[in-house]
This record gives structure tokens, C-alpha cells and sequence, in this order.
């Protein structure tokens, strides 16, 4: 049949499965915002930035686990989306951005709006398109999908200049998709996991450092039968949080620079290490040649550029981490390590998790949350210290219920982030824990939250800094608190919330916390953000120091 190229990206997207698309219009996307307004099967949400629209999609996308879709407009409303594809490749998480451009008579002449966004995205995205010939369209929009949520996830970017979206094309929509250069490796080699169950078997002191890869994935139960049937210590990494129950016996939490201190402990006195869809990130490492120096590695990684490239493992396993482990379960034997189990314990002891001090505590509140949501909302994270006392304080029970920006640390990322999860998610509770500075970077998209009645819950904790740079700047930099202090011009959230529409209170008091959590928990139309007043000079810990080691890791 005859359509359109808007037409045919909009039938293409139908074909594949898209319900929601975030998206801002103009000039260069004009004839696709046309037909969308006769479409009734696929729900546009108007954002208020292009940013919020490639957090929207990429929350979207973690917590419904399909493709999340954004749209925007040439020149600086796809310069806009930057920020958000690159946050999403960092963190392997699988979007599909189309932007408007300039005619293709008009290219390369510094037309009115246009980049070169294909060009400017090449590094942080899995692969981009620009559209020559309206011919292309179906198979382009195919492949952009396929390659989007296949393999190791990521975002794939259209550039679509507005004459393509007018041309007329004889539609057909590709069956599948062939792409010789492009073949993810899914099967773990045989030889490699029978060697893998052979050195897990021989273990004393055996350690599992799982990452996101186990929840791109759906893993958690592979991982957990694995992890209880070899008596292994877990630890989850940040993008991992979720993919192994954290309330089990055997969860050691979050590794890393501000991870549990026996978790960090666990990895450096490990004999065998399974390293199960992780990447090596510096923030758990710390000092390369130092970490974990007396294990032998085993990793598991569907992109093979992962492997050896921090840590070269003992032995490496190319494919997907539940098929890998589902074959290795079947190989190793039933194992119990009591000492081990015993030495962990007492680090459990002597290090526990705890906070203490004068005035409102944001762990306090974490927990409080974790309390009042039983422990099954969805979190989504900004950046800072917000983060990491989230991370701390709320454990997580299933994949997908932790969206925070790991690999590339993007203030402004967790409001539209929880407007996406709460989209695709929408009778689980949503709450986005922000710090003051984080939560201005995208606040206008409380405009998108009011307007399509999405009751995100949103817990600013408050401490008039940009509160993790200033911790380092306490503890590393003579407490020259150079340009952190923002208690100065920070606008009153609670009438901006409302202002907006939406529904603000201010928390003051431990005594305030619960009745404010509850009735937050009860809007259900509209979105909520509580200020609360925490202690200024808290302290995320514990902490080992940027490229150090567990040995300097500060634990009060």
C-alpha cells in the first residue's frame, strides 16, 4: 500500500509493538507530528525539554523492558536528546530516538536548524541512520529495533529529514532482519563453562559480582539458584541492584566506593570471583592492580569488547548471562563454606550499615520509604548523594525496580526518568529520591507529570549543597567549599510544585516523615514532591577514596 514516509514510520512503529512515545514537535518533524494527530493506538506524551524526553524513554524502558521511543526536532532539539542517549548507551539500556532534519537537498549547507546528529552520536549510540531514500524507511526502523534490544542493549538514533517524511513509498515491512556484520554471541562455549564449574567447584572462598547485565537480561533466577547452590557471597553492583533478592541471606549489597563495607571485604578476600554481566566500573574497582588480587576471575558478558578489558579474567564467557548460567548450573556441585561464611558474618558485625548524629537523617527517610512501599516501589535515582543513599538504604527485591544513571552519573535524570517507569508501569508505586541541586536540572517536566496526571512521588532531600561534591571537597579538599553551596536561590519546592499543579509539602522533623510518605502514597492523579529538611554536613559512607583501594576505604 501507498503511504507517506510519516506515515510509514508511524505504521513501522505500530509493527513494533510501540504504545508511548515521548517527544517534543517542530519545523523538521512537522509532517510526522501531523499524522500523529489522527493516531489513536500509540500515546505521544508532550515533554517539556528534549532531555526529559530521552530520560522518559530510558526509564520507560528499564522498567517496562521493551524499547523505549523519543522524538524531537532538528538542530537543537536533537542536540537536545544528547545528554539522554548517551546515558542510556552507558548504561546498556535500549531506545530508539528519531529526529527531524533538514531537507536532504539542504544538507551540508548549514541550513536553518541543522546538525550533523548522526555524526555527533556515532559514539554513544549502538548504531544511527540517516534517511536517503524513502524507500529505506521500513527496513531502517526494523534494524533500529533489533539492534536496539538485541545483544547488549543500547540506543539506536533516525535521522529524518522532512522531505523523507513527505515522499510516498510502496509499503512493505520487513519479516526480518539480516545484518552479516551484526551476529550478538548468546550461547556460552561449552568447554569454557564446564572449565568455569570446575574452578567454582574448587573454590573455599567463592564471591558473585553481578551487574546490569542480570537484569538486561531477566536472570535474578538463574543467578540466585547459582548463588545458593555453590554457597557463594553476592554482591550487586549499582546497575545490578535488583537481579539478586536483597534481603537474602547470602546478599552481601552494593560493592564499590560507597558500597557495604563487607561486600568490598568479600571481593578482596575472595579466592574465585564470578563476574556476571558487569563491566569492571572504576567505582568498584578502585585501584585496578589492587582489586580483589587474589582471585581468579570467571566473567560473563554478552559483548565480547567487555571481557579483558579492566580485568583479565582467568576465564572468559562470551553470551547471554541467563543462558550462561543456566548451563552452569547444571555443571557445578553442591557446596557449603562455613568458615567463609562465618569470616563474612563477623564482618557484618564489625562493620554494619548505620548513620548517626543530630537532625533529619536522608537514611532515615530512605528506609521510611522502603517501609511505607513494603519494599515494591520502583525507585529511580537523581545523582549525588541521593543516589547512593538510595542505593544503601532501599533494598531491592526484583530487576527492574532500581533506575539510576551509573555509567555516565546524570543529574536531571531520575524525575523524567520516573515519569517514564510510571508510564509503563502504572499501578506500581513510583518514587524518584532527588537531591536540591539534581531535581532543577528537568523540574519543568513537572508540567508533562501534571498534565498527563502521573503520580510520581518525588523526596527532594534537601541540604542546600550539591551535596556530593561537597562532601569530597570536606574530605579531600580542605573543605573549601568552592561554588557548592546552593541554599542561596534554591527556589521553595513546595510552591513550585504547586504552581505547577501538583501537590508540595515540606518535612522538617523525623515525627513529620511517615504521615507525609502516606499521604503521597495516596495521589493518585497527580505528582507529589516532599522537601525534606536534612542535616547539611551528612556524609555518604562509607567510602573508599577515587582509585584507591579497600585497604583506605573510610567506614565512619
Amino acid at each position: 500500500m501507498k503511504m507517506t514516509g510519516a506515515q510509514a514510520l508511524i505504521e513501522c512503529l505500530r509493527r513494533e509493538g510501540v504504545q508511548v512515545i515521548f517527544g517534543y514537535p517542530g519545523g523538521a518533524m512537522l509532517p510526522i507530528y501531523d499524522e500523529l494527530y489522527d493516531v489513536a493506538d500509540i500515546r505521544h506524551i508532550l515533554v517539556r525539554h528534549e532531555q526529559g524526553a530521552a530520560h522518559a524513554a530510558d526509564g520507560y524502558a528499564r522498567a517496562g523492558g521493551g524499547v523505549g521511543v523519543c522524538m524531537a526536532t532538528s538542530g537543537p532539539g536533537a542536540t537536545n536528546l544528547v545528554t539522554g542517549i548517551a546515558t542510556a548507551y552507558m548504561d546498556s539500556v535500549p531506545i530508539v530516538a528519531v529526529t527531524g532534519q533538514v531537507p536532504t537537498f539542504a544538507i551540508g549547507k548549514d541550513s536553518f536548524q541543522e546538525v550533523d546528529i548522526t555524526g555527533i552520536t556515532l559514539p554513544i549510540t549502538k548504531h544511527n541512520y540517516l534517511i536517503t531514500k524513502a524507500e529505506d524507511i521500513p527496513g531502517t526502523v526494523k534494524e533500529a529495533f533489533y539492534i536496539a534490544r538485541s545483544g547488549r542493549p543500547g540506543p539506536v538514533l533516525i535521522d529524518f529529514p522532512r522531505d523523507m517524511q513527505q515522499a510516498e513509498i510502496e509499503f512493505e515491512y520487513p519479516e526480518s532482519v539480516e545484518l552479516p556484520g551484526y551476529r550478538p554471541t548468546t550461547t556460552g562455549h561449552p568447554k569454557m563453562i564446564e572449565r568455569a564449574a570446575e574452578l567454582l567447584d574448587s573454590a573455599r572462598r567463592p564471591a558473585i559480582y553481578g551487574g546490569g547485565g542480570v537484569n538486561s537480561s531477566d536472570a535474578q533466577a538463574e543467578l540466585l539458584a547459582l548463588a545458593e547452590r555453590i554457597d557463594a557471597a553476592v554482591t550487586m553492583t549499582l546497575m545490578g541492584k535488583g537481579g539478586f533478592p536483597e534481603d537474602h541471606e547470602l546478599c552481601l549489597g552494593m560493592p564499590g566506593m560507597h558500597g557495604t563495607a563487607y561486600a568490598n571485604y568479600a571481593l578482596h578476600e575472595a579466592d574465585v570471583i564470578l563476574a556476571v554481566g558487569t563491566r569492571f566500573d572504576d567505582r568498584v574497582t578502585g585501584k585496578l592492580d589492587m582489586f580483589a588480587r587474589n582471585a581468579k576471575f570467571i566473567h560473563i558478558d554478552i559483548d565480547p569488547a567487555e571481557i579483558g578489558k579492566n580485568v583479565v579474567p582467568a576465564l572468559p564467557i562470551v553470551g547471554d548471562v541467563k543462558s550462561v548460567l543456566a548451563e552452569l548450573l547444571g555443571r557445578v556441585a553442591r557446596k557449603r563454606h562455613p568458615e567463609w561464611r562465618k569470616t563474612i558474618d563477623e564482618w557484618k558485625k564489625q562493620y554494619p550499615m548505620r548513620w548517626k548524629g543530630d537532625g533529619l537523617k536522608p537514611q532515615f527517610i530512605v528506609r521510611e520509604i522502603h517501609r511505607a512501599t513494603k519494599g515494591d516501589a520502583i525507585i529511580v535515582t537523581e545523582v549525588g548523594q541521593n543516589q547512593m543513599w538510595a542505593a544503601q538504604w532501599y533494598p531491592c527485591k526484583r530487576s527492574h525496580q532500581f533506575l539510576s544513571s551509573g555509567g555516565l552519573g546524570t543529574m536531571g535524570y531520575g524525575f523524567p526518568a520516573a515519569i517514564g517507569a510510571q508510564v509503563a508501569c502504572p499501578n506500581q508505586v513510583v518514587w524518584d529520591i532527588a537531591g536540591d541541586g539534581s531535581i532543577q536540572m528537568n523540574i519543568q517536566e513537572m508540567a508533562t507529570a501534571v498534565a498527563n496526571k502521573i503520580p510520581v512521588k518525588i523526596a527532594v532531600l534537601n541540604n542546600g549543597y550539591l551535596g556530593m561534591v561537597r562532601q569530597w571537597q570536606t574530605m579531600f579538599f580542605k573543605n573549601r567549599l568552592s561554588h557548592t553551596d546552593i541554599n542561596v536561590g534554591t527556589p521553595d519546592f513546595v510552591k513550585l510544585v504547586e504552581a505547577y499543579g501538583g501537590v508540595g509539602m515540606r518535612v522538617a522533623n523525623e515525627s513529620e516523615v511517615a504521615p507525609a510518605i502516606e499521604k503521597a502514597m495516596a495521589l493518585k492523579d497527580r505528582p507529589c514532591l516532599i522537601d525534606f529538611i536534612i542535616a547539611r554536613d551528612e556524609n555518604v559512607m562509607p567510602m573508599v577514596p577515587a582509585g584507591g583501594t579497600v585497604d583506605e576505604m573510610l567506614v565512619d
